[in-house]
């Protein structure tokens, strides 16, 4: 009996070692796996990890630019969505017809085209400012990547558009835009 118990544990042993596959080896610092395709893949382990929150700063006010956009920054947060509907540049026109900033529905019908639309036609400036997050409370945002945009207004805590969040879109930043009070 004692040498039929032993047989199933070496055998056993074999048999995880060898599951462990051709070419996955043990590391310390990669995870090493197979894919469906047969290749051999690996990620990087993480040790550690940061515990503290990623926080970043609340949005200045700056008191040239029209106290209206302020206002359209709220009633576009009133209104977001909790996720996208792919509708930011419709729910920015609308906030911005609604608080009087402009005082026409604009016509371009894609994110990428809102900025040179909003100087040429409503007379918005183009602020030299290369990082959303130091953008004024009430500034448009208009990113563009490929083919693709995202307009999106920004706000005390974040940035909204049809969805409101704290972190800026992963787009390129095209150019950030804000009307003068007169």
């Amino acid at each position: 009996m004692r040498p039929l118990i032993w047989a199933v544990i070496l055998g056993a042993g074999v048999s995880i070692s060898s599951a462990r596959g051709e070419g996955l080896d043990r590391s310390k610092s990669k995870f090493y796996y197979k894919e469906t395709t047969g290749h051999i893949g690996s990620a990087r382990i993480v040790h550690r990890y940061w515990w503290k929150p990623i926080v970043h700063p609340l949005a200045k006010i700056d008191p040239r630019i029209d106290p209206k956009l302020q206002r359209a920054a709220t009633f576009a947060q009133e209104r977001a969505n909790a996720h996208s509907k792919a509708q930011c540049w419709h729910y920015v026109k609308t906030a911005l017809v609604a608080t009087h900033v402009i005082n026409s529905y604009p016509k371009t019908a894609y994110a990428a085209q809102a900025g040179d639309e909003l100087v040429r036609d409503y007379g918005f400036k183009k602020l030299p400012v290369r990082d959303p997050y130091s953008a004024p409370l009430g500034a448009v945002l208009v990113y563009g990547n490929k083919g693709r945009g995202h307009v999106e207004i920004r706000t005390r805590d974040g940035f909204v558009s049809d969805y409101h969040s704290k972190t800026a879109c992963f787009y390129h930043l095209l150019a950030v835009y804000a009307k003068f009070g007169s």
